[in-house]
């Protein structure tokens, strides 16, 4: 195609593409990359766009969760040291190390870290749908109902249903009344909270009155199990917790971007073409399939859910569900409160929930004091 220049210069050839028309020779620019982020390549097919700032906390953060595993495999009298430890995780280990990776400390590890990430992508799926800050699926009455069906299997069924079972069987079945009791499934965010406040404190009062009614030595096992233990784990504990996780990812991740525009409101969603009310049920269902199979492998370990999601939030600085950067966190998170309950010397084998429960106060405590100190 050829241009007539009204100035009666020699006419210019050119060409018409994407961007608009340009001289031939000319190559056309290409798009540009927003500032700030990095394309992640997964072979010719696969180019994942990342926030440098994500990726950085990112690694930072799997780099930690390595250094907390290798403690917890190498710290205390029956540690396995350092320089044994490539050949021991490589199968050689023999005698006390063989006994410590794969029986005493091992299992737990493992179990702690898919529990931690399970609970971390659990509060980010929450929290995302609800939009609120201090959601988890605790919130909405899981933890409670897993307590109450594992103190009624311990005094209606001793020896006849596990206590595990009887936790996921509680936190199934407080979930079910609360979808019933909202009118709505799990679409309605305002209503999910009220009714699962409901649901929480009449499981609660049933854990409180079984506890005083068994045994004092059933008690006692009990409130560690109600708590959240990660004592005597096993690799079906691991093979459990690790199942469900591995099955959850790639619906958390179908799930994220439908997630991050919804963020921007539920009319503005709609007019994307997204739709808010079948990501919100997809969403919370998922993270109480998450919650449900952490609680029956370590009990209802509480605040993990709550803290790892706002505390990804900050450090990577962004907008959106921040789903593998929680994940990560939640897993950081348990293993080093898990690692505080082994090694601390001034208490003997307390449940990691109360690390964790101490780690949530502190921090709901830290952004109290941030309010207070914001300008008015």
């Amino acid at each position: 195609m050829r241009t007539a220049d009204p100035t009666g210069a020699a006419p210019v050839p050119t060409e018409t593409v994407a961007t608009g028309t340009v001289p031939t020779g000319t190559v056309a620019p290409r798009p540009t990359r927003p500032a700030g982020r990095t394309v992640l390549r997964i072979g010719p097919w696969v180019a994942l766009p990342v926030r440098r700032a994500s990726l950085v906390a990112g690694t930072a953060t799997l780099l930690l969760l390595v250094v907390a595993a290798a403690a917890t495999l190498s710290m205390g009298r029956l540690g396995i040291q350092l320089a044994d430890l490539p050949s021991a995780l490589a199968g050689e280990a023999t005698g006390k190390n063989a006994f410590v990776l794969n029986r005493l400390r091992g299992p737990r590890l493992v179990v702690a870290i898919a529990t931690g990430a399970a609970f971390g992508l659990s509060g980010a799926l929450f929290q995302s749908v609800t939009r609120n800050p201090l959601g988890s699926p605790d919130v909405i009455g899981l933890g409670a109902g897993a307590g109450a069906g594992a103190a009624a299997a311990a005094l209606f069924l001793p020896g006849v249903l596990p206590v595990p079972v009887g936790a996921l069987l509680g936190a199934v079945l407080a979930m079910a009344v609360v979808f019933f009791a909202t009118g709505t499934g799990f679409r309605n965010p305002g209503r999910l909270v009220v009714a699962g406040i409901g649901v929480a404190a009449m499981a609660t009062a049933l854990t409180q009155y079984v506890v005083y009614a068994v045994e004092r030595d059933k008690a006692t096992a009990l409130t560690s199990y109600i708590n959240g233990s990660l004592s005597a784990r096993s690799w079906d504990d691991a093979t459990t917790i690790w199942t469900v996780l591995l099955l959850s990812l790639p619906l958390a991740a179908l799930l994220a971007r439908p997630l991050s525009v919804g963020e921007m409101g539920d009319d503005l969603s709609s007019g994307l073409g997204a739709r808010p009310g079948r990501t919100a049920t997809g969403a919370v269902a998922l993270s109480i399939v998450l919650s449900a199979g952490a609680v029956s492998v370590a009990g209802p370990i509480a605040f993990v859910s709550l803290t790892a999601p706002q505390i990804a939030k900050r450090v990577t600085r962004g907008g959106g569900p921040h789903l593998v950067m929680s994940t990560l966190m939640g897993a950081l998170l348990l293993v080093l409160a898990d690692l505080t309950a082994q090694q601390l010397p001034l208490f003997d084998n307390l449940p990691v929930g109360l690390y964790t429960m101490a780690l949530g106060g502190t921090y709901l405590g830290y952004l109290l004091l941030r309010e207070w100190r914001r300008p008015a």
